[in-house]
């Protein structure tokens, strides 16, 4: 039966294809995809998964067996025998190959989809009984992946039963080749970072805001996504038909032919536009009126380098470095050499272009392996991250500064400090700078010159704007985070998403006074949150004396677009009646 989830859209575009669902399960399970070659490794791993738990239960049979009945009830028992029965069944190890084989899972992710497979079946089942051997299956499957995983098994909960033993049913897996879309309760950046190179046409999470950190990822996937569907994830199943309407924020499970033949007709458009933008790709970004504008690329890896030459982006202004550091514990922390290295692909692969590298981005909302900290507060984003946490971490940040200084000597490097408010942090971060010259220097390692900058993302930082220019070359405006620390809205929660808005009277003054303060200046500025790639944003920055956007590289040819059509010189008075006004959004169509 066809039905809707809808949510929020935070990635254009139309997908159309079969649901993967990201199991949740007690025990942390890793997604990830596998190479031909270790399939046959992947389905040996869950083989001894299961071996180990079926030894484990030998030896609790034989234990209970020289127990009294007071002490071991029949109960008991038969709990156990179920449980081998389970882990004896052809059909669950059999699933579990097929994904291995048929999709490349790795071993965790196939147990834990074959799992929701045969959980279905149970849910649909009429007895009472029959019903409740799910949770037998869910048990068995968890004590599975932590012998796999080599974590300690739990202790198994002890439920009195009674009534008839279940009977096996048939189920056939498809196999077909289609596309794929991803449907979870929630991922996080490194989770997304798995899933980055191209093999899902779109993603559904129950959770996030439109500029949540998953959200972003998306766009920087340029694949279709709803976030903040609530429910999407308990009532789409495994291998579900789903097609994700980017545009709207809407899934629609089960889709009739009609909804499908009009849908893959929405698609085809989206790919002529696509197109058509193609043909702008060496026209420079100059507006009617004859003023420049720089399109930067927003890059997570040094891989994206090329893309971002390749989608005409003139250099890089925003080079998450934290992608580095996401999926490591505080003690695996990539060292000088690996972020050097790193840093130096993606300044060598913009080919001279300049490339601004921002100094790490975790911390309290982000934390590196997923997980937050039992320490966590109420509020993460106003806690230990950022630059806070470098700075807390002196010898670690200097690690990173030497690195960065170092890849400065393959091209034009720029430096960007997140998260600055106080003068006191720009001493001391001025000070470690400073400290890792010294040591190249006094150590012989050649080093080039960066220049540096601030991220405006702090109230407070755009506020204080002339102490902030005494000390920067340049500055670069967060908007994602400017906006949630303005309007006090969590940027990734579903329940107040609607609260964000970047069109916000408050939200435009600081943005605005930040440009003018700069250009009076003659310090560069530029937007680097998802303000600048929004086409329905472009006009009003320019009209605001931006001339410097950056995006991910997939929205630069939309953005250009818009600059070609514009005349700044005619934005200009429009663009500070909007700032002036109690409802800008109102005069953003005129």
């Amino acid at each position: 039966m066809t039905f809707s989830i809808h949510g929020l859209a935070v990635a254009r575009g139309i997908a159309i294809g079969r649901a993967v669902l990201v199991a949740s399960s007690r025990v942390d399970v890793a997604h990830y995809f596998i190479e031909p070659s270790q399939v046959e490794s992947e389905i040996d791993r869950v083989r001894c998964g299961r071996n180990a738990v079926v030894d484990e239960i030998h030896r609790l049979q034989q234990t209970i067996s020289q127990l009294g009945p007071k002490d071991a009830p029949h109960e008991l028992r038969a709990l156990l025998d179920v449980h081998l029965m389970m882990l004896q069944d052809e059909e669950l190890i059999g699933g579990v190959k097929h994904w291995i084989q048929a999709r490349l899972y790795n071993a965790e992710w196939a147990l834990t989809t074959q799992l929701e497979m045969v959980a279905r079946q149970f849910d649909e089942m009429e007895d009472e009984y029959l019903r409740e051997r799910k949770a037998d299956l869910e048990q068995i499957t968890e004590k599975v992946l932590r012998a796999m995983q080599g974590a300690p098994s739990p202790v198994i909960p002890l439920p009195v039963r009674s009534g008839r033993k279940a009977s096996q049913q048939d189920w056939q897996l498809d196999d077909t080749d289609v596309p794929l879309v991803l449907i979870a309760h929630e991922l996080s950046p490194s989770d997304m970072l798995q899933f980055k190179q191209g093999v899902f046409a779109g993603f559904v999470t129950d959770v996030g805001g439109k500029t949540s950190h998953t959200a972003i990822v998306a766009r920087s996937m340029d694949i279709p996504a709803v976030v903040g569907a609530r429910t999407a994830s308990q009532l789409v199943r495994q291998d579900d038909w789903v097609i994700i309407d980017g545009d709207a924020g809407v899934v629609i499970v089960d889709p009739s032919p009609i909804i499908l033949a009009e849908y893959g007709y929405k698609q085809r458009q989206v790919e002529l536009e696509r197109s058509r933008l193609g043909r702008l790709l060496n026209t420079p970004a100059i507006t009617l009126d004859g003023e420049k504008v720089e399109l930067l690329a927003n890059i997570e890896m040094p891989e994206d380098a090329p893309v971002a030459v390749r989608a005409g982006a003139v250099g890089v202004g925003l080079f998450r470095s934290e992608f580095l550091f996401m999926g490591r514990q505080q003690n695996q922390l990539p060292d000088e050499e690996e972020q050097y290295q790193a840093y130096r692909r993606a300044v060598e692969g913009m080919n001279g272009l300049p490339v601004t590298i921002r100094t790490v981005d975790v911390g309290a909302d982000k934390p590196m392996d997923g997980n937050l900290p039992e320490t966590a507060y109420l509020n993460p984003a106003l806690g230990l991250r950022a630059i806070r946490w470098s700075l807390a971490d002196p010898d670690m940040f200097v690690t990173q500064l030497r690195a960065i200084l170092r890849a400065a000597i393959h091209g034009r490097v720029k430096m960007l400090i997140p998260m600055l408010a106080h003068l006191g942090e720009i001493r001391q971060t001025l000070a470690l700078i400073e400290q890792a010259r010294t040591e190249l220097m006094r150590e012989d390692v050649p080093f080039g010159v960066v220049e540096l900058g601030a991220m405006i993302e702090i109230p407070a930082a755009a506020l204080t704007l002339k102490t902030f220019l005494k000390h920067f070359d340049f500055l670069s405006i967060g908007t994602n985070d400017l906006i949630q620390y303005t309007l006090a809205i969590d940027r990734a929660d579903e329940s107040v998403a609607h609260l964000y808005d970047p069109l916000h009277p408050a939200v435009l003054r600081l943005v605005a006074d930040t440009i003018a303060e700069c250009r009076t200046q003659g310090k560069e500025v530029s937007v680097c949150g998802e303000m600048a790639g929004d086409v329905a944003m472009t006009r009003l920055l320019l009209g605001l004396g931006l001339r410097s956007f950056s995006m991910h590289p997939a929205q630069i040819l939309a953005v250009k677009q818009e600059v070609l059509r514009a005349d700044t010189a005619k934005l200009t008075p429009w663009a500070q009646a909007v700032l002036a006004h109690d409802e800008p959004a109102s005069l953003l169509a005129g």
